[in-house]
């Protein structure tokens, strides 16, 4: 019936310079359906969903919320409506403390007679709220910066909910949160659709989509392909849809009889840092080393440890090629070391830099001396290593801003690759990425081990790690719990015992 549709788009366009990000797109959402949206990447899902939220606004078309015309100029317009959004990216604001970042443009609910906010009753009411969603742990006098990736997506996740949406976007959220948090999510999702909340849930992980979705809407290319009820849908007939081909479902490797010489091309030793406590191993030649662990595990901090962006107490980290060891940023990358952030869009790419920008930045040294930069050589070199991890673009000198999140995965290995770093540590390297690039970037990883460089992946992507690592190490508590072989009946659970 037309009083069960909440949110009706006809006809929604949106274009950037020399993109068709959304094209004709009409849908109905109806009150209280949790709504599985999927596509690969550069499908316009997060566009679609930016435009419902007032993030974006639509170059043609028309929306309609609650039976009423809705044209948001903002964000704010559209939360005074109902409508609210958890983006993929980081959302919140440093040098801002948690109480402040959740009531951001709310402040006016705790200014005093004097005119002055009163900060008892903002974190008294902070702390209500977060532990409202479990969140016990966490000071709302902090500042934001000093929180993990994972508490600063949960703190988004209160903040959208506060003003109590009767619509609320999920886009990409699941992939930055431990299972734990994943799960708060989950019990958050059901009890907004138990109070006649509509939910829009964007995810790649497709298990989870048909796990949570009353029904899926898949886009490709800018434009709607269909609206599935889920009744029963497989995995497979999804990737199909999606890229309008047949993928396989399986896209690991499958040997398990490759030889690995003892051959270190990476010392750590005796590693404190942060959580970290006597952390030693090495990484061998040609080699993929797999970190497992919880988010809280340390896991995470070792990536940037080794990279030089986290400080140290004690320990050391050497290339063995150089005998060099690693202090600074400057240290990894004079000597070969690359490193991919999970926090892609505000550590692994500069948003607002061209392609060309985010490649050249390590590279200088190859097309430049002292401070001058041949712009035809540093021209032809990004062009040549975007096109050989084909990034999706209308040319380098598009913003990064305007790239899908696998896209920008893409830049962020391109300019390691094309520096020819001998050692990568990819942290979560196909985080908020479809089927089809995550497996153009596990083809990579093979092909680049093939060629001699040593990988280590930082993932809580159990699977993921199972199914591409030669040897994974389980870190619990900041120590190395156990460490494990590729084998056939190495298993989540197995894996799962040493984390917890």
């Amino acid at each position: 019936m037309k009083n069960d549709v909440i949110l009706e788009t006809k006809n929604l366009c949106k274009y950037f310079i020399g993109t068709k990000a959304v094209e004709t797109v009409s849908l109905k959402i109806l009150r209280g359906e949790i709504r599985g949206l999927i596509g690969e990447n550069g499908s316009g899902k997060s566009t679609l969903a930016s435009i419902i939220a007032g993030i974006l606004i639509p170059n043609k078309g028309n929306m309609y919320f609650n039976g009423n015309i809705y044209k948001p100029a903002n964000q704010i317009e559209a939360n005074e409506v109902g409508i609210s959004m958890m983006v993929q990216e980081m959302n919140t604001i440093n040098g801002l403390t948690v109480a402040e970042n959740v009531f951001l443009g709310k402040e006016k609910e705790f200014i005093n007679r004097g005119g002055i906010v009163n900060r008892k009753k903002l974190n008294t009411k902070a702390k209500k709220l977060l532990e409202k969603f479990g969140i016990i742990e966490i000071d709302p006098d902090v500042y934001i910066e000093f929180l993990s990736f994972e508490d600063r997506k949960l703190i988004e996740l209160a903040k959208s909910l506060y003003s109590k949406p009767k619509l609320f976007i999920i886009d990409e959220a699941t992939t930055s949160l431990s299972q734990k948090g994943r799960n708060k999510l989950y019990e958050t999702i059901y009890e907004l659709k138990a109070e006649g909340c509509s939910v829009i849930f964007i995810t790649h992980d497709l298990q989870e989509l048909i796990k949570l979705s009353d029904s899926i809407t898949i886009l490709r290319d800018g434009e709607l392909v269909s609206t599935l009820k889920n009744d029963n849908l497989e995995e497979d007939y999804l990737k199909n849809m999606m890229v309008g081909r047949e993928i396989k479902g399986n896209y690991y490797r499958n040997d398990y009889d490759k030889e690995i010489k003892e051959e270190h091309v990476l010392e750590i030793k005796n590693i404190k840092a942060n959580t970290l406590k006597n952390i030693t191993f090495n990484l061998n030649k040609a080699e993929i080393l797999g970190i497992a662990g919880l988010s809280e595990s340390g896991m995470h901090d070792l990536g940037k440890v080794i990279y030089g962006a986290e400080e140290k107490q004690d320990g050391y980290i050497k290339i063995i090629k150089t005998e060099k060891k690693i202090n600074y940023i400057n240290d990894a990358i004079s000597n070969g070391l690359g490193y991919v952030s999970k926090n892609r869009d505000q550590e692994a790419v500069m948003l607002t830099a061209s392609i060309r920008e985010n490649i050249s930045l390590p590279n200088l040294d190859k097309f430049g001396k002292y401070f001058f930069v041949n712009p035809k050589k540093e021209k032809y070199f990004c062009e040549e290593a975007a096109k050989d991890l084909n990034v999706k673009m209308t040319s380098i000198d598009q913003l990064a801003l305007y790239l899908s999140g696998g896209n920008k995965q893409k830049v962020a290995l391109a300019k390691w690759i094309s520096r020819e770093s001998e050692i990568l540590v990819l942290d979560s390297p196909t985080r908020g990425i479809d089927v089809g690039i995550k497996k153009s970037i596990y083809d990579l990883i093979q092909e680049l081990v093939k060629n001699g460089i040593s990988i280590i992946i930082i993932s809580e992507e159990i699977l993921e790690l199972i199914g591409m690592c030669d040897r994974i190490i389980v870190l619990k508590n900041g120590e190395i719990s156990k460490k494990f072989i590729r084998s056939y009946d190495l298993t989540e659970e197995k894996i799962v015992k040493y984390m917890i």
